[in-house]
């Protein structure tokens, strides 16, 4: 179960990632949300779909090679930037007008593959240490 939840994980934040860095304009305008964050930057949406891609890259290391300590720890540098952006937009939405109903147009996309990605670092990394 965890090896395919990391690969469909993979597989959402890789396609992300790389829409992002090849079709920034696109995304920016296709993503519930975004176009309020403030004028299209396109460096900024490459930085992060960088670090996307980089995350759905991980996830895929760990889908293929379920037992390696080395697929685990890139699995939690994921989870630290997926929960940090979560963070971000917590903070957002606590002090923005949209509250709530932004953090539910943004559970599927920013808080959900944060909190998986999250227990999949954790799981695996108390497999690495026997527990």
């Amino acid at each position: 179960m965890k090896t395919v939840l990391a690969a469909v994980l993979a597989a959402i934040l890789t396609a992300n990632g790389l829409a992002m860095l090849l079709f920034g304009r696109w995304w920016y305008g296709a993503v519930p949300g975004v176009t309020s964050t403030g004028p299209f930057n396109p460096h900024f949406v490459k930085d992060i779909g960088a670090a996307y891609l980089t995350c759905g890259l991980a996830l895929a290391w760990r889908a293929a090679r379920a037992t390696s300590p080395h697929a685990a720890g890139a699995v939690v540098a994921a989870a630290v930037f997926l929960g940090a952006h979560g963070a971000i937009h917590i903070d957002d939405e606590i002090v923005g007008p949209g509250g709530l109903a932004d953090f539910v147009r943004d559970f599927p996309g920013v808080f959900l593959p944060a909190l998986l990605t999250a227990w999949l670092a954790w799981t695996s990394r108390r497999a690495d240490r026997g527990v």
